[in-house]
């Protein structure tokens, strides 16, 4: 059976991030440029296929019961000599300790359960496989280094070939997904900065987006029934692709996901946003009920733009 090999994460933000990479470089660290730099959660895991919607489930449960953390990062130290390993300490005030331990802890269930060989000392890598000179020197050149950082989401990252590593699902901390309907399957609605492989699977996922992207997934009963994905730039936002599996059409999930793409844009302070698409047929019924317009040439005998402008009042 086909396996993925994954890692749980807190990616360190950018410019810090930067930083960091120009210690790893001086310091020759071999992942840099393979893997950015993190604080791990879970290490490196091999998922079943068919567990990686419960494996991302696992995660996105754990980061909706932990807020944004606030870490402190430095100064450098060892793992030796256990591990000929450099590393940024992660320390933070007690109850953001225990909200980080609770995180990590909540990860490791499910298919991302692993036995744990030692305990959790939280650190970003700066190098590996140093000498053992090397180590001893760099622990008091880089003694002055700290920063503060403020991590808000979770990223699960997946090995590719040439042992790189890179974020195919993220899952906001301290953001629950919304619940929308009652009945006994009321449908889930998630806001993450990429889709995953589970909500990818349905949209046309390509090239890079032209600003800050998003992704929109609802879910029924732990399943991906409806996505959406885009991007904003100052003050539009553009849906990229958004789609309704073809087994759950007709019962308004459509909407509900255009609802919380709006949210975004709102929470963006967005006044403008757009969309490609035909200016007929189940797509155009859909966006004219979202008071969403066609725009421009092509519309309504082919595909062409729709935009909704959002008043102050929404944002």
């Amino acid at each position: 059976m086909a396996r993925q090999r994954l890692g749980v994460v807190l990616l360190v933000p950018e410019p810090l991030a930067t930083q960091i990479d120009g210690l790893r470089l001086a310091l020759g660290d071999g992942a840099l440029g393979r893997i950015p730099p993190h604080i791990t959660l879970v290490p490196p895991v091999n998922v079943a296929e068919r567990d990686l919607p419960a494996a991302f489930a696992t995660v996105r449960a754990a980061a909706a019961a932990v807020s944004a953390l606030s870490l402190q990062l430095g100064p450098v130290d060892t793992f030796q000599p256990v591990n000929p390993v450099a590393y940024l300490r992660v320390t933070a005030a007690p109850d953001q300790r225990a909200a980080l331990d609770d995180l990590r802890q909540a990860c490791l269930r499910g298919p991302l359960d692993r036995p744990q060989d030692h305990a959790f000392v939280p650190h970003v890598t700066i190098a590996d496989e140093l000498a053992s000179s090397r180590l001893d020197a760099c622990v008091p050149v880089l003694a002055d280094f700290h920063a503060e950082l403020t991590v808000d989401r979770v990223h699960v990252l997946a090995e590719q070939p040439g042992r790189v590593w890179v974020p195919i699902a993220d899952m906001a901390l301290g953001e629950p997904a919304g619940v929308v309907g009652r009945g006994s399957l009321p449908l889930e609605i998630s806001v993450t900065g990429r889709p995953d492989l589970e909500a990818a699977a349905l949209l046309a996922v390509e090239g890079e987006p032209s600003g800050l992207p998003f992704a929109v997934t609802a879910r029924q009963d732990g399943a991906v029934v409806a996505a959406a994905w885009g991007w904003t730039a100052g003050d539009r936002l553009e849906v990229a692709d958004l789609v309704v599996a073809a087994a759950h059409r007709g019962q308004g999930f459509g909407r509900h996901l255009l609802a919380a793409v709006e949210a975004v844009a709102r929470r963006r302070s967005c006044t403008v946003m757009g969309v490609a698409a035909p200016g007929e047929g189940a797509a155009a019924s859909l966006l004219r009920g979202c008071g969403w317009s066609p725009v421009g040439v092509g519309v309504p005998h082919g595909r062409g733009r729709w935009e909704r402008q959002l008043s102050s009042d929404d944002v």
